[in-house]
């Protein structure tokens, strides 16, 4: 793999920039020293939504104490969104900076030995940038953004399901993951680790126990929140209901020997949890905890995870140097959503439309808390709109890093806000992709929201039956979008594309120079290189 370019300035140096007619305002240069680098811990749960805290739902079922605890001491993000609204193209704008819908396949969500990598040899990534300046990287657990598997004859196998899995020679190099895209450690899944054909743990670039043969289903627990697990291949290692639990334990251990080793390297640790992905398997120790069914015990072990690294980080006397963000891949999914709405009077989407998939509210607006000992006023919030392809660019201003031009194309710093020096908006816009790419994506600016397509470019609640009764009345009928005032009707009730038809033109004109222009972060070039 070809070393990605990076260049160094003094950190925190934060200029005004110009980008197609929308000047972002110049902020004070931020005191942040590359020689204080902090320590990173990166937390990314999966569908984990809005409404499924309890600091950002009063009415949440579920107590998330370790979670709530990350707000009081530290920032809550209000406007916070992921890149897209399903797992693998946001994780892959997670890693990169970059939208997705830029780069081929896109809008693909990979299964079993799926793949290749969406990341490109030679694209920069948040590990590799933080690597080349000088810190110790660990992935533990989910990494989803595909992986290159090959067959006894050195074959690149295609993801075709559990016949796939067959076909894989577990003895040789897998290729695309972690350690090829700037970690140093990897310990976790391929994909999605409760719902796969490939039930099997990989270290570094390696299974070392393949699976042994076809998964016992009649084994695991049977509720409404059982039925994605698929009928794949698993390994004699691998604990169905205490994967979670398995995760932390790398991540400890990682934490401990590196402590303990290089107590003077800054670490940056990436923990993907299985928690709350479909199916809802927590822990023995965690089932029935909660008054919120299979499901609300499953949050209730995520805080839990929480928490513990939490507390490992105090116990090693590195909580004060440490920079923790805590986040969500993309919105609640349809059936926790409808069956917990239903059963438990708890709505992981409150107070927005949609879920997972969707391109209204509820399918990308996630929680973002952050807590930095010393330079983040406890308890504050901000209402920055910000998406999760701006942690590179915040973590770059951080450390000191300068980002090349053809690296993050679509990322913004969000240290003024860390840091109470915003005085405005941060960002032109925002860009969000839904379940099919390039094909569902909407453009946001100030409070007006534009879909570039009907309907929620994800679900079909048409079809669905459980999705049926949330189906709103359309109030501009035979429109081929959607433009909606988030701040007068956060609800997207009312379209009013029809009625406000140069608001229209305005975003799909912007829309569509972002989408030619390749990037939506000012840079030196108006093309993508």
């Amino acid at each position: 793999m070809s070393t990605p370019r990076l260049a160094n300035r003094p950190a925190g140096r934060l200029l005004g920039i110009l980008l197609l007619g929308f000047a972002v305002p110049r902020f004070p240069a931020a005191e942040v020293l590359a020689a204080d680098r902090p320590n990173i811990l990166l937390i990314l749960a999966d569908d984990l939504g809005y409404g499924d805290v309890g600091c950002y739902n009063d009415r949440a079922r579920v107590p998330t104490p370790n979670i709530d605890r990350l707000a009081r001491e530290g920032m809550r993000f209000t406007d916070a969104h992921s890149p897209a609204t399903v797992c693998t193209p946001t994780r892959y704008s997670l890693m990169t900076g970059q939208m997705a819908f830029r780069v081929p396949r896109g809008g693909t969500v990979f299964t079993g030995v799926g793949g290749p990598s969406l990341i490109e040899p030679g694209r920069l990534t948040l590990p590799a940038m933080l690597r080349a300046n000088g810190y110790a990287t660990a992935c533990v657990g989910k990494w989803h953004v595909g992986l290159t598997f090959r067959d006894r004859d050195g074959r690149p196998v295609p993801d075709n399901g559990v016949e796939a899995v067959r076909r894989v020679d577990f003895s040789r190099r897998i290729e695309g993951g972690p350690l090829d895209h700037g970690f140093d450690r990897f310990f976790g899944t391929a994909c999605c680790p409760g719902t796969d054909w490939l039930y099997a743990f990989i270290e570094g670039d390696r299974v070392p126990v393949p699976p042994a043969g076809p998964i016992d289903r009649s084994r695991l627990p049977r509720h409404p929140y059982a039925d994605d697990c698929r009928a794949g291949l698993i390994a004699t290692n691998f604990p169905m209901e205490e994967i979670d639990l398995v995760f932390l334990g790398k991540s400890r251990e990682f934490l401990e020997s590196h402590v303990r080793n290089t107590p003077g390297k800054p670490f940056f640790l990436y923990h993907a949890t299985q928690a709350v992905h479909l199916p809802s398997f927590a822990a023995g120790s965690f089932q029935g905890k909660t008054r919120a069914g299979p499901h609300g015990d499953f949050i209730h072990e995520l805080d839990f995870v929480v928490g513990e690294l939490l507390a490992t980080l105090g116990k090693l006397g590195v909580a004060g140097d440490t920079l923790v963000i805590f986040t969500s891949d993309n919105g609640p999914e349809t059936t926790s959503v409808i069956r917990m709405r239903a059963d438990h009077d708890h709505d992981g989407a409150r107070p927005w439309r949609g879920m997972k998939r969707d391109g209204w509210e509820g399918g990308h607006r996630v929680p973002l808390l952050v807590r930095w000992p010393g330079r983040v006023k406890p308890g504050t919030t901000s209402a920055q709109p910000a998406s999760l392809t701006d942690v590179m660019a915040t973590v770059a201003g951080i450390v000191g890093a300068d980002l090349p031009d053809d690296s993050a194309e679509d990322s913004f710093t969000m240290l003024p806000a860390l840091l109470g020096q915003d005085r405005g908006p941060i960002r032109p816009y925002l860009l969000q992709q839904s379940f099919a790419g390039a094909r569902y994506l909407s453009i946001r600016r100030g409070p007006w929201k534009y879909l570039d397509h009907a309907g929620s470019g994800g679900n079909n609640y048409e079809k669905n039956p459980g999705l049926r009764p949330f189906i709103l009345p359309d109030t501009a009928p035979g429109a081929p979008g959607q433009l909606y005032n988030v701040e007068t009707d956060p609800g997207e009730t009312r379209n009013l594309y029809h009625e406000r038809p140069e608001i229209v033109r305005e975003l799909k004109a912007l829309l569509d120079r972002a989408k030619a222009s390749g990037r939506s972060r000012p840079g030196r070039s108006n093309s993508h290189p």
